[in-house]
């Protein structure tokens, strides 16, 4: 379980994963995790940025991923994706189109 959990936890922080695919799909290995753990799993994200986020929707955050609704896990899941960096392709389309 820990072993598949630290897995999980990397993935995510390498960007393999989303922690919004995560969070929507809820892997057995996510099921009994706290939310607060899938989201300070992702780069640059801490107890601060997790709490402001989870505050905002009326999430605890000691929740676990495995015991959110299907309201908190849609809201959840689209904040993140709202809040996601621009892909690769896109930093590479408006980059080009600077130098045009």
């Amino acid at each position: 379980m820990r072993l598949a959990r630290a897995r999980l936890k990397r993935k995510i922080g390498a960007g393999e994963l989303a922690a919004a695919e995560v969070i929507l799909s809820c892997p057995w290995e996510a099921h009994s995790m706290s939310v607060s753990d899938v989201l300070m799993s992702q780069k640059r994200w801490g107890r601060a940025r997790c709490r402001r986020l989870l505050l905002s929707i009326g999430v605890p955050e000691n929740k676990q991923v495995g015991t959110l609704t299907d309201r908190q896990r849609l809201a959840l899941a689209g904040m993140l994706r709202k809040m996601a960096p621009p892909t690769v392709h896109r930093m590479e389309t408006a980059g080009a189109l600077s130098l045009a």
